[in-house]
């Protein structure tokens, strides 16, 4: 047989090879990031209902909780109190606000006027802003109302500055049957919103 036809034949042989072996890598490579990028958000377990129930006076709450709802395909529930907020109501610098009576007044618990289906989820993203430096108190009738017992409750807040700390203690102490899992005070960036739900085990 020519030499050439044998170079040939072998510099083929040689090129399929390699071909072949560049794409087991490539498809590889790709299954590999698809599977870490499931493992890597929670979320997108079929074992978790997931719904994101939140609280929100002037709509900053309401974003975070957009954002977490569009990334664990959790159902977004709207806390809605029976009577609005005004922004009279809400300044803090009047000890006569409606909410600076309602935050100094441990019995307070303002009406909810919706109904709230928690039944169907197991995994709850709760959202409020922080007032007096603690959770609202139509938070806590949201817990009085509703049986949250055995659930998993992740809380988020947004604030001028407040962390979340001292609202977690409030809950953690309000029902201790809940398994907490502690939450974390957003902003506006969406990478950051994100990144927290996707890095949070449960």
């Amino acid at each position: 047989m020519n030499k050439k036809i044998i170079a040939l034949i072998i510099a083929v042989v040689v090129m399929t090879i390699l071909g072949f072996g560049i794409w087991t890598i490539s498809s590889k490579s790709n299954n590999d990031e698809k599977s870490n990028s499931n493992s890597k958000n929670n979320n997108l377990s079929n074992d978790n209902k997931i719904a994101v129930v939140y609280f929100s006076a002037t709509g900053t709450t309401k974003k975070v909780a957009e954002t977490i709802s569009s990334e664990t395909g959790g159902e977004l529930i709207e806390i809605i109190p029976k009577e609005k907020y005004t922004s009279a109501d809400l300044n803090w610098n009047d000890s006569k606000s409606r909410t600076s009576i309602e935050c100094n007044d441990q019995k307070s618990r303002p009406e909810i006027e919706n109904t709230i289906n928690v039944d169907d989820f197991n995994v709850i993203y709760l959202g409020y802003p922080i007032w007096w430096g603690d959770v609202p108190h139509i938070i806590l009738t949201f817990m009085d109302t509703y049986r949250l017992d055995g659930k998993t409750i992740i809380p988020f807040c947004t604030s001028g500055g407040t962390g979340i700390i001292q609202s977690m203690k409030t809950l953690k102490k309000y029902n201790s049957n809940v398994n907490w899992i502690d939450g974390k005070r957003l902003g506006s960036s969406e990478n950051e919103i994100k990144s927290w739900v996707n890095n949070i085990n449960y």
